[in-house]
C-alpha cells in the first residue's frame, strides 16, 4: 500500500504566502503518513522560478522531516538558452531528484517555449510519472509512461472554469485505458475551476469503471492505493491491443 495526495491551491497576494499556506498542508499531510503529494501547474504569483533551491526551500525541508515525495508543482524556467516549463522532484531526503519537462505547451505557451521529448519515470515510494497540464490531452504521453513502468500519475495542472468537464473527461479516459490511477492537481480561483481529482478505478464483472474524488478550495487530501491490484489488469489490456493499420 502506498498512501499519495493532492493540494489544490487558491491565489494568495505573493509568493511567500502562497507558499505558507501550502506548506501547513503538506504538513497535515506528512503527519497522516502521505509518501507522495502533488500540486498544480503555475499556482505562484509570475509563475517563473529563478533559483529552486531557494523558492522551496520549506518544501525540502517538510520533504525531509515526513520522508515525502513532493511534485510543488510547474512552473516557468528562463535560461540564456531557452524557456521551459517544468516540474521539479523533491524526493523523501529533502532534494531534488529530477523534473519533468512539459512536452506539449498549450496555445500562447507554444511562442516561447521548448517542448520536452522525454517521459520520465521517478521512483521513491512507487514509480510514478508526471503529465504536465495540456499532456494529458495526448493519450501517447500517459501510455508511454505506463509502458516505461510507471505505477501512478500525477498531473499538475491549471485548468479554466470553461475547461474542467473536457479535462476531467480527459483525465477519467487516461486512467481507464491504461489501468492507472491517476491524481490531478488544479488551482481554484474566479478564472481557474479546481474541481482536482483522485481517479481510482473499480471492477465489476469485467468492466473497469473510475471512482471519482474531487478537491473543493484550498485543501489537501490523501488516499491509500494498493498499486499492485492494477498490474493483472493492465498486462491484460495492453495484451489485447492488435496491431493495424
Amino acid at each position: 500500500m502506498v498512501k499519495l495526495g493532492l493540494i489544490q491551491t487558491t491565489l494568495q497576494s505573493t509568493n511567500q504566502k502562497r507558499i505558507f499556506n501550502v506548506s501547513k498542508i503538506l504538513k497535515k499531510l506528512g503527519e497522516k503518513d502521505t509518501e507522495i503529494v502533488c500540486l498544480p501547474e503555475q499556482w505562484l504569483k509570475k509563475n517563473e522560478i529563478k533559483d529552486f533551491d531557494v523558492e522551496f526551500s520549506d518544501f525540502k525541508k517538510i520533504a525531509k522531516e515526513f520522508s515525502m515525495t513532493i511534485i510543488p508543482g510547474a512552473f516557468y524556467e528562463i535560461t540564456k538558452k531557452h524557456t521551459s516549463i517544468i516540474a521539479p522532484i523533491i524526493g523523501p531526503k529533502g532534494e531534488f531528484v529530477g523534473r519533468q519537462e512539459k512536452i506539449h505547451p498549450f496555445d500562447y505557451e507554444k511562442n516561447n517555449v521548448k517542448p520536452g521529448n522525454e517521459a520520465k519515470i521517478f521512483n521513491t515510494a512507487c514509480k510514478f510519472g508526471v503529465v504536465i497540464c495540456y499532456d494529458m490531452v495526448f493519450p501517447n504521453v500517459a501510455n508511454t509512461l505506463v509502458k516505461k513502468g510507471a505505477q501512478v500519475l500525477f498531473s499538475p495542472s491549471r485548468i479554466v472554469r470553461r475547461g474542467i468537464e473536457p479535462w476531467q473527461m480527459y483525465v477519467q479516459v487516461r486512467a481507464l485505458e491504461n489501468r492507472i490511477p491517476i491524481l490531478a492537481a488544479n488551482v481554484e480561483n474566479r478564472r481557474f475551476g479546481g474541481n482536482s481529482l483522485i481517479i481510482d478505478l473499480t471492477e465489476n464483472n469485467k468492466v473497469v469503471t473510475t471512482k471519482v474524488m474531487k478537491l473543493n478550495g484550498e485543501c489537501g487530501t490523501s488516499k491509500e492505493f494498493d498499486l499492485d491490484k492494477y498490474e493483472k489488469n493492465r498486462k491484460v489490456r495492453f495484451s489485447d491491443s492488435n496491431k493495424f493499420q
